[in-house]
């Protein structure tokens, strides 16, 4: 159901801090907001996003669904692929071969005659065209696709579309923000976005719904900027009380990621408990061979109270374990990494044959707690209110 840019973000997350400080901007309403949300001129169409569908491959199999589709390089003929029948597209010989037509060229695009076509790649159908290249010794696949588009199949994978429609429509501005602000993060392999958790999950059109499509629609254009520019709208599942700041998580400051407080707390609790031996075995598999567990050191769990070995929310920030041979202190993310744990939002307390962990929450922590602004949304609050409690000092824009 819903991904939220868990592990695969670690480490490869760009995030910028340039802009100075601002103070926490919530008007009372999304009609509010979309008055004052004049300062970037409106476009009349959508920006298109390069999503990247497949590389390296041998060959692929593309079929029209609603229409007929035309095929071209920059220097061949225009060829028509017919509607639901499937063409066999392979590079043979410096050319791209399309069932028996031989197209010359370094990009083959495919656009869907119709405009409310679509192309289906391998089985699976998307909105928009397709760009094929020869790169790396096989195929690379991109979906060229108006944002929007894109966002009716990302928002439904990312949140149940039974929830109340002011969550869906945050959520909506939240992957539209990340999107835009993400465009070029895969460059070097030709595209913008992934279509995995690196970036957001994208499934195309078999995951769109009814729901999610109108709070796309009734936000259309809407992103939130800070220092004039779309932020890298992080989200999780649920805070277990307390949001994040961004340097506890991966280092850098982001004005706009700043921990903010929830209601209930200690929501998504959770425990795991792992035998002494596995947690040994885990700890020499990672370079830190410690011998026999003897001891761990951790502060006691405080939602919204940090200590030397915990941040502002109360997540771990260290945490010490003490062996025969040695000691090992790993960060909060590294031993949720290192143990399959939901959340860094936790207390650890060892007994005579294991260690058992007991937390809140799951996720990362920053950004929109997905479960939060569902609770916010079914007390009364707009999108337009959660969005501005969970990314500090933003403005919500029209694009276009």
């Amino acid at each position: 159901m819903r991904r939220f840019l868990l592990a695969a973000l670690v480490g490869t997350l760009v995030l910028s801090a340039t802009a100075p400080a601002m103070a926490r901007h919530a008007p009372a309403s999304a009609k509010s907001a979309k008055a004052t949300a004049t300062e970037a001129q409106p476009a009349k169409q959508a920006p298109d996003l390069r999503v990247g569908l497949a590389s390296g491959r041998a060959s692929l199999t593309i079929t029209p669904a609603g229409g007929k589709a035309t095929v071209q390089t920059g220097s061949s003929k225009t060829i028509t692929l017919a509607a639901n029948t499937a063409a066999a597209i392979r590079w043979q010989d410096g050319a791209f071969l399309v069932g028996r037509e031989k197209l010359r060229g370094e990009v083959l695009m495919i656009r869907p005659n119709a405009k409310a076509g679509e192309l289906s790649l391998d089985g699976r159908r998307y909105r928009g065209a397709l760009e094929l290249r020869h790169k790396g010794g096989g195929l690379t696949a991109v979906n060229i696709v108006p944002v929007d588009d894109y966002l009716r199949s990302v928002v439904p994978e990312e949140m149940p579309v039974d929830w109340p429609a002011e969550a869906i429509k945050a959520q909506s501005v939240a992957a539209r923000s990340f999107a835009l602000a993400s465009r070029g993060r895969h460059a070097g392999e030709g595209y913008d976005l992934c279509t995995t958790t690196h970036c957001q999950l994208y499934t195309g059109t078999a995951a769109e719904k009814s729901a999610s499509n109108a709070a796309i629609k009734a936000t259309r254009g809407e992103v939130l900027t800070y220092g004039g520019k779309p932020i890298e709208a992080l989200f999780h599942t649920d805070s277990g009380g307390m949001t994040e700041n961004s340097e506890d998580v991966w280092g850098s400051h982001v004005p706009y990621l700043r921990a903010a407080k929830d209601t209930p707390a200690k929501t998504m609790p959770w425990t795991k408990t792992i035998s002494r031996a596995d947690l040994e075995r885990k700890l020499a598999a990672k370079g830190h061979d410690i011998g026999k567990v003897r001891s761990l050191a951790l502060s006691p769990l405080a939602i919204g109270r940090a200590a030397k070995d915990r941040t502002a929310s109360g997540r771990v920030k260290t945490m010490t374990v003490k062996g025969t041979k040695g000691t090992a202190t790993l960060s909060g993310t590294t031993w949720r990494s290192l143990l399959g744990l939901k959340s860094t939002l936790f207390d650890a307390k060892l007994t005579k044959d294991a260690v058992t962990f007991t937390g809140y929450g799951s996720g990362h922590g920053l950004g929109i707690s997905q479960w939060g602004a569902e609770r916010m949304a079914a007390k009364g609050a707009s999108y337009a209110e959660i969005l501005h409690h969970y990314y500090t000092g933003t403005k919500l824009q029209q694009l276009y």
